[in-house]
């Protein structure tokens, strides 16, 4: 059962929900054309775009696909990718074992 957002999340996800909408702006895309290209609702979109209710994740992936950023994004929470993710790699590798 998902629990009520705090503050904080649900900025994030009005502001991701925010940089969906831009990016379909920027592809000159109808929101209409880019949920049946995503194979998702309208309404479905609506909801990702406003950074509201609880789309599952393929269909979140699935306008990501769309607008053609899906590898992006997911690339962006590669833990590797980040120093943060790289330094705590380096402290397990020289302790000698997972955390």
């Amino acid at each position: 059962m998902v629990q009520r957002a705090s503050a904080r999340q649900q900025r994030l996800l009005r502001e991701f929900g925010a940089h969906v909408r831009t990016w379909r702006k920027l592809n000159g895309v109808s929101a209409t054309d880019l949920a049946a290209r995503a194979f998702v609702t309208r309404e479905t979109l609506r909801h990702i775009e406003n950074g509201t209710g609880s789309p599952r994740l393929e269909s979140v992936i699935a306008v990501l696909t769309a607008l053609g950023i899906a590898d992006t994004v997911v690339t962006s929470a590669d833990p590797y990718r980040s120093e943060a993710g790289r330094a705590r790699l380096d402290a397990i590798i020289a302790g000698g074992g997972a955390p």
